[in-house]
């Protein structure tokens, strides 16, 4: 097994070294971050995941996963090295490689002997080659500053995309459909398959390839779930034009084998680390590149305008929002996750606020994030203790996140609770023919 550094200790980082150790490699997390150090060493996980904290305490308590703030010295006793930092939007929609280099130039300022290097962190296509660079010219300068000392140390950088769903991460990485590998040595791909025995040995399947086309293959699979999720909305939003009923639409398209099941439910839009980010920097790959992908640009504008559709539908039932008061269940884009990047509340609360609503709202895990991600409106917004509490005299009742826990609520008594008994089930976990029988104004999406 392998000594590897893992620089990043956001989402993918620490997943994926706490799940690297847990295949026998010793791993050593690295960031910058003091406090997020300190935190993970005193066994407090900085994020929701599922079954994360289990694997890191063991981990850690069998020796084999560390943190630090040291990155040189993390690299210098590591074989492989990861780059897992983060990659965030520029304004034009492209991603900002400014971390991903930082990595890169420590990784060729420390490194004394061949390594292999990583590039776990979505990047776009052409990353692998410009982090080769990178490592190249901060060993050309170490040569120029110390002519004796021959720093011509060999290297490779391999690109091995994670793909991890937020809710299932530990999961994924463990079972997961495929491993990518975007690898151009025999050297590196020993090193990789050390790494990797694990899975090997359990007959997943490996795509191995070169830089980009691993590179690609990330951005490609993204785009097509958040194109497939899309569709769907769009096709339900028909739906209720034409009379139809979406979950049938779905439930048939799904039994055929060229299409699937997944990614057929329609909802408020897509959101979280992935989809908006990703769909957006393939664009302007595509754009810089002269070969624009209007279906991915069409998506990205579509699930905008899909998120404040559901506030046309709330107003359309309502009337005008002045002074009215909504419960909202479901801060996060999705369950299992206290993750509200890009999630379709952000857009659907600000604009409910400023047509004069109020906001009653709960969310099993991203309370945290949204007291800060809301702020602008939070003099609008009530954080309440449980479901039930979020409902005392509200106007309606909003779902926005199917969090198993609203799935099976007590309707009978949402009704006693409520002002007026509308239910907005922007996530179609509820029977309309029950809830109409039992008295509410139910509006869902493509029904």
């Amino acid at each position: 097994m392998a000594s590897i550094a893992v620089i990043g200790t956001g989402y993918v980082g620490l997943v994926s070294g706490a799940c690297l150790a847990d295949f026998g490699n010793t791993v050593t997390c690295v960031d910058v971050d003091e406090k997020k150090i300190e935190s993970l060493r005193a066994g407090q996980i900085p994020i929701f995941e599922p079954g994360l904290s289990d694997v890191v305490a063991r981990n850690v308590a069998a020796e084999r996963l560390s943190f630090t703030t040291d990155a040189s010295q993390a690299i210098q006793a590591a074989e492989v090295i990861f780059i897992a930092v983060g990659t965030p939007p520029s304004d034009d929609g492209s991603a900002d490689l400014r971390y991903v280099e930082e990595a890169a130039r420590t990784i060729g300022r420390t490194i004394d002997s061949y390594r292999v290097v990583v590039d776990k962190s979505t990047v776009p296509i052409g990353t692998g080659r410009l982090v080769k660079k990178w490592i190249a010219e901060e060993l050309a300068a170490r040569a120029l500053q110390s002519p004796s000392s021959a720093l011509s140390h060999d290297f490779d950088v391999v690109s091995n995309p994670e793909f991890l769903r937020e809710g299932s991460a530990v999961y994924d990485f463990m079972h997961p459909d495929r491993v990518v590998l975007g690898i151009e040595s025999d050297k590196a791909r020993e090193a990789m398959r050390a790494i990797y025995r694990v899975l090997y040995l359990n007959e997943t399947p490996f795509i191995e390839t070169n830089l980009e086309s691993a590179e690609m293959i990330k951005y490609a699979s993204n785009a097509f779930l958040a194109v497939k999720i899309t569709f769907i909305n769009e096709i339900a939003n028909l739906c209720e034009k034409v009379g139809a009923d979406v979950k049938a639409v779905a439930t048939a398209m799904g039994k055929d084998g060229r299409i699937g099941a997944k990614f057929l439910h329609p909802g408020p839009g897509y959101g979280g680390s992935c989809f908006p980010k990703d769909t957006k920097a393939l664009a302007d790959i595509a754009r810089k590149n002269d070969s624009p992908l209007k279906v991915v640009e069409a998506t990205i504008l579509a699930n905008e305008a899909q998120k404040l559709r559901m506030v046309d539908k709330i107003e359309a039932a309502l009337g005008s929002l002045k002074g009215k008061k909504l419960a909202v269940l479901g801060l996060a884009f999705k369950p299992n996750t206290d993750d509200m990047r890009e999630a379709p509340a952000l857009a659907i609360l600000a604009a409910l606020v400023s047509k004069g609503a109020r906001i009653k709202a709960y969310d099993p895990e991203a309370m945290k994030e949204a007291s800060w991600r809301l702020q602008a409106i939070d003099d609008h917004v009530t954080y309440c203790a449980g479901e039930y509490d979020t409902m005392k005299d509200a106007d309606a009742l909003v779902i926005l996140t199917e969090w198993n826990q609203f799935r099976n609520l007590d309707l009978a008594k949402v009704k006693r609770l409520l002002k007026t008994p509308v239910l907005f089930d922007f996530r179609n976990i509820y029977d309309r023919a029950q809830a109409e029988a039992l008295g509410f104004a139910y509006i869902g999406v493509g029904r």
